[in-house]
């Protein structure tokens, strides 16, 4: 038997190397603002993979500037591994040659841009994941050799305090720190003392105070002054025909206009029911202004939250029975923990989508954006992993199938809420989804669906509800979601007979068949009309975004 001699610590030597170059530019652990480029030349090697901190809201923008002016004869051929691509300087690596290759979840506001980089070849793709997908590569065979990363603040032996917007900081560092790699902080300023260590300063090598604060983008703050009268319609259809039906407590919206109706919608049609306790009790979920009438009013239990939002801290501080906090009073978020709990612990997911096809299939990708996943598929997705029971579950896995089975399986609620036509007119029912094209064009091994169709459930459009799991044949299942598809193309070649069948036996239900008057949807059911009335009902400790200041 012959043993074969390994060396086991390259990857330790490598780090001290890289530390030993970084430490050249840091008194201690703390690096000046002006030395960012220095330090990033000196610790980050070429081939690197790289994640910059992109979140869904925050931003390691200092970070990003530094790294867009490295020398490119020292760094180059990046692979960047990070879950949101939101600034223009994260595109701005390829287009210089410094990064060529990509993994993300998320691109948002540079979807248009990133499609682009796409199609002229400068931008490599590994994969759009899901963040959890994502997060779990870091810990096979994506781990980052060099993590930047966002902080509030730090003391100078590197203990971070994230503060609300903790988000994806944790489940980086862990994952860089914990196989040999670097660790780069930019702070909001460096402390003697920090109000809670969210991560110990043994885990960060270097922490830089940043000139000005990170950037956060206010991501889920829907202004109540622009929900409609048929966006209400639906919030009332969803809510009597899927929330009160199955009695869903636990559960996780997705960002629109629609689902803020739902939130605004609670305190007044739903006391009218009197369903409050009963339903919409535990929550994940991004602190969502538009939720403020339904906690105020006694509806909401718990919230966790995959980030925070601006100008909700004083409210959640005040709140702290409702949300998860820390000893010092502010927000604790975590989305690999709350992207776990819309998964495994919640009963329905509803969002909305740009496209559905005749199948069910949903995607946000049109010919010229590809903007990634985000938590979408993990929220809408029924977690075979999952064993305890819970009545929603079990009434929609009873739903599913006409067979007594002495094995019983539930199912997750999975809904898609959205109006016919979209913006500019853009029906939402198509035949084929626009993803299919743009995965032939970009050579794409598959298509980026959000959803797939049988996760799905229901769909609610302001036509009525189509109930997926009572359909039994793949027929039933494309009248079903004709028959809710409003003038578009698809929804006018329905066939009346079928529809009407399906109708009959509750598979599609209109508002009438639910005891809703359409008259009824009008805007004075919203607890708030205004973002000056959220604020109202916060008590003042709601403040926010300027750009949402309209009095």
């Amino acid at each position: 038997m012959h043993l074969i001699m390994s060396e086991w610590q390259i990857q330790r030597r490598q780090r001290q190397i890289r530390l030993d170059a970084g430490s050249k530019f840091a008194s201690g652990k703390v690096v000046t603002a002006k030395d960012t480029t220095a330090l990033l030349e000196a610790v980050i090697h070429p081939g690197d993979r790289v994640c910059l901190e992109g979140d869904n809201q925050k931003q390691a923008d200092h970070l990003a500037a530094a790294l867009v002016n490295v020398d490119r004869t020292k760094v180059h051929d990046l692979h960047i591994v990070q879950s949101g691509i939101a600034l223009p300087e994260h595109l701005d690596l390829f287009a210089k040659g410094i990064a060529t290759r990509l993994d993300f979840s998320y691109s948002g506001p540079q979807s248009g841009p990133i499609a682009r980089a796409l199609n002229s070849g400068k931008i490599r793709l590994g994969a759009i994941h899901t963040y959890i997908e994502l997060f779990a590569r870091y810990f096979m065979d994506l781990t980052p050799h060099v993590a930047l990363i966002a902080a509030r603040s730090a003391d100078r032996e590197g203990n971070l305090y994230t503060g609300p917007n903790t988000e994806d900081t944790p489940t980086i560092v862990e994952a860089t720190s914990f196989k040999s790699g670097i660790v780069v902080a930019q702070v909001n300023e460096i402390a003697d003392k920090i109000p809670r260590v969210d991560i110990q300063g043994d885990q960060i090598d270097y922490v830089i105070a940043a000139p000005k604060p990170f950037f956060v983008e206010p991501l889920f703050t829907r202004d109540p002054a622009q929900i409609t009268e048929t966006q209400i319609l639906m919030a009332m259809l969803a809510l009597k025909g899927i929330y009160i039906e199955y009695g869903v407590q636990r559960l996780n919206h997705g960002i629109g206009f629609g689902t803020a109706a739902i939130e605004l919608i609670l305190p007044t049609y739903g006391e009218s029911l009197g369903v409050r306790g009963k339903i919409a009790t535990h929550w994940a979920l991004n602190p969502h202004p538009t939720l403020i009438p339904a906690i105020e009013s006694g509806w909401v239990k718990q919230i966790h939250c995959f980030g925070s939002e601006v100008g909700m801290d004083d409210y959640m501080r005040a709140r702290s029975d409702i949300y998860f906090t820390g000893h010092d009073g502010s927000l604790r978020s975590n989305r690999v923990f709350c992207q776990l709990a819309g998964l495994y612990a919640c009963d329905m997911f509803i969002g909305s989508t740009l496209q559905i096809d005749l199948e069910g299939n949903s995607s946000t990708v049109t010919s010229e954006r590809i903007p990634g996943f985000g938590g979408a598929p993990n929220m809408g997705a029924d977690a075979h992993g999952r064993r305890h029971p819970s009545s929603p579950w079990l009434k929609a896995g009873r739903e599913l199938t006409d067979r007594p089975a002495n094995i019983m399986r539930g199912r997750k609620l999975v809904v898609q809420l959205l109006e016919t036509f979209g913006e500019k007119m853009m029906p939402a029912f198509v035949d084929k989804l626009a993803s299919v094209e743009f995965a032939e064009r970009m050579k794409l091994e598959t298509v980026p669906i959000m959803i797939y169709g049988d996760d799905l459930t229901h769909i609610v459009t302001e036509e009525g509800i189509a109930n997926l799991l009572l359909c039994r044949t793949k027929e039933q299942r494309e009248q079903a979601i004709r028959g809710i598809a409003g003038f578009t193309n698809v929804g006018l070649a329905r066939d009346p007979r079928q529809v009407d069948e399906l109708r009959k036996r509750g598979i599609i239900r209109r508002a009438e068949d639910l005891g809703i008057d359409p008259l009824d949807a009008n805007r004075h059911l919203l607890a708030a009309r205004s973002m000056k009335d959220l604020v109202r009902w916060s008590g003042g400790l709601y403040r926010p975004p300027n750009k949402f200041r309209n009095w």
